[in-house]
């Protein structure tokens, strides 16, 4: 197995989220779609492919062959309702934290946030239901659709196996810190979302530790999908409702 150094491990995760983030601030200008659509589509085509590659290609050099294995180096079996049950009780306190924790930082960073915001166009603000009910029924059906299928499956299946699967298990500095160093990196990764740092880091750290003691992270990632579904249904309510 190779293993990777801090310098490797901050290469692999900032370079795809900067060309990614680049390409959807730049874009995000000029198109005529909701911005948080465009935010899947590039996902689609330039984060999660970026991402898979590198899994891929660590694969190939350990094993001979293009494949995930390099992601579940450390993955042990879990019967499937343990899985469920140990998500389910993180997405619970997840809610918690929501409903004590993020308003008072959404507070904190408000202006901050203002401040960034009003020098982007509207839709940067994924926030800003008027502007996104400004767009067609169809446009605003089918943004829903790709948002939820990107948002709970395509992007959060693709993030665990790199973060939680490859990234933590091939950091070459192993121990309890590894997953918790993981996460916060793994928070700090979302250009795109850059005031949401501190409930991310919550909310994330304590299943990334349980799911590394246990050696599976189909606990994260079924949390993650969890998390997810829950943002993909509130926005579909808010602008279809």
């Amino acid at each position: 197995m190779n293993k990777i150094g801090t310098k490797g491990l901050l290469l692999r995760i900032f370079i795809p989220t900067t060309v990614f983030s680049l390409s959807y601030l730049l874009l995000g200008h000029f198109c005529n779609i909701p911005q948080i659509l465009l935010f899947c589509i590039l996902g689609t085509f330039i984060l999660v492919p970026m991402e898979l590659w590198m899994i891929l290609s660590a694969s190939k050099k350990e094993s001979g062959k293009y494949s995930l294995k390099s992601a579940f180096v450390r993955h042990e079996k879990i019967a499937v309702w343990k899985i469920l049950i140990i998500a389910f009780i993180f997405f619970c306190i997840a809610g918690l934290i929501l409903a004590f924790v993020a308003p008072i930082e959404n507070q904190i960073f408000a202006k901050a946030r203002a401040s960034v915001l009003n020098n982007l166009p509207l839709g940067f603000d994924w926030t800003n239901y008027d502007y996104l009910k400004s767009f067609s029924k169809q446009m605003l059906i089918f943004t829903c659709i790709y948002f939820g299928v990107f948002d709970v499956l395509l992007g959060p299946i693709t993030e665990e196996l790199f973060f939680r699967g490859y990234l933590t298990s091939h950091y070459k500095k192993q121990s309890s810190f590894t997953p918790i160093l993981v996460t916060v990196l793994f928070s700090l990764y979302h250009f795109w979302l850059p005031f949401n740092n501190i409930f991310r880091i919550l909310i994330f750290t304590p299943v990334a530790f349980v799911a590394y003691k246990k050696k599976n992270f189909y606990i994260s990632m079924c949390f993650h999908c969890l998390c997810n579904l829950f943002a993909s249904i509130s926005l579909a309510l808010a602008v279809l409702g």
